[in-house]
């Protein structure tokens, strides 16, 4: 199998060229940012628009309540801020400003994760999935790739409604082209009987990597599917890789309690499945001190520690 990588830029930087590739022809795009341009990849968007660009400074609160205003009066409205204070300190802002009040508002996690790395525990973001599932009325989305942020950020444009995007800061490799990007629709990106590896944002590529170590190691076939969209989930495509019976593996840059995986968990379970499950993720703990990978590492979130876990959930022996 084929395991060479091609790395592409950082999902940031996608989501900038993007943003001024559609701010070419609209004018109502609007960037609301609080001191992120250069952390969100915003200079080259604020040199080329000036005009449509909104500095706050670090007040996301505000932050959010200006871009819901902005939306209410037709501007299409992205709010761009680290995620870890975005979907904390301005979670009641995005509850009744934006989804309560039903304002278009891409609200825009960047350095999402654990991608402040050894700024530790206070800058991660590893709550926003749970505490956005329990509020109505918004999308939440973490791309996993080049291409899958284009078109999140291009489908988040043309909807009407409000969305959030989540993404980390370091380059992401290539993931396939081929198979189509859709808000709410999971992509299969490789197809097996064996097991199933439901994965999403950074945590897709590692998934793959698994699944070549375990084709490689014990001819174990795993079908891969990025879950970009956290909410709302492609439960029909969740009921499809159940029905097979086959055990299901789920991996985020997410706390376990909250989820993607505890999202696909309960939904298998109340739809009276009962496939093997597995939920991977940070545990609930502080996390330890390191860089995003060194912290993948600790926690085994990563190609070996994804395989290791997946021999466990399938009962296969582990050679040393």
């Amino acid at each position: 199998m084929d395991r060479e990588i091609n790395m592409g830029k950082a999902n940031l930087e996608v989501f900038s060229e993007t943003l001024q590739h559609i701010a070419e022809s609209n004018r109502d795009l609007l960037v609301v940012t609080s001191d992120s341009r250069g952390s969100g990849k915003l200079v080259p968007f604020a040199q080329r628009f000036p005009d449509q660009l909104v500095e706050v400074g670090i007040a996301e609160q505000n932050l959010v309540g200006i871009s819901a205003g902005l939306a209410s009066a037709g501007k299409q409205v992205f709010a761009v801020s680290p995620a870890c204070f975005l979907t904390a300190r301005s979670l009641e802002q995005i509850k009744n400003d934006v989804t309560y009040s039903d304002n278009a508002v891409t609200v825009v996690g960047i350095s999402a994760g654990v991608s402040y790395g050894a700024l530790g525990s206070t800058h991660h973001s590893l709550h926003d999935y749970a505490v956005l599932r329990a509020i109505h009325n918004i999308i939440v989305c973490a791309p996993a790739d080049n291409f899958e942020t284009e078109e999140a950020v291009r489908q988040a444009a043309a909807l009407n409604q409000p969305v959030y995007l989540r993404f980390g800061k370091r380059p992401m490799p290539l993931l396939r082209k081929d198979v189509p990007f859709v808000l709410g629709k999971g992509r299969v990106l490789q197809e097996g009987k064996d097991l199933a590896i439901v994965a999403t944002g950074e945590m897709v590529h590692p998934a793959l990597e698994a699944a070549a170590l375990l084709n490689e190691s014990a001819d174990i076939e795993v079908t891969v599917i990025s879950m970009h969209t956290v909410k709302p989930l492609d439960t029909e495509l969740l009921i499809q890789v159940a029905a097979t019976g086959m055990p299901i593996l789920t991996v985020e840059e997410h706390s376990v309690y909250g989820g993607m995986g505890e999202a696909c968990a309960s939904f298998l379970l109340q739809e009276g499945f009962h496939n093997r499950f597995q939920v991977m993720g940070i545990p609930d703990e502080y996390t330890v001190t390191g860089s995003q990978q060194e912290i993948f590492d600790h926690y085994g979130l990563n190609g070996q520690g994804i395989m290791e876990v997946a021999q466990q959930l399938l009962g296969v022996s582990q050679e040393k």
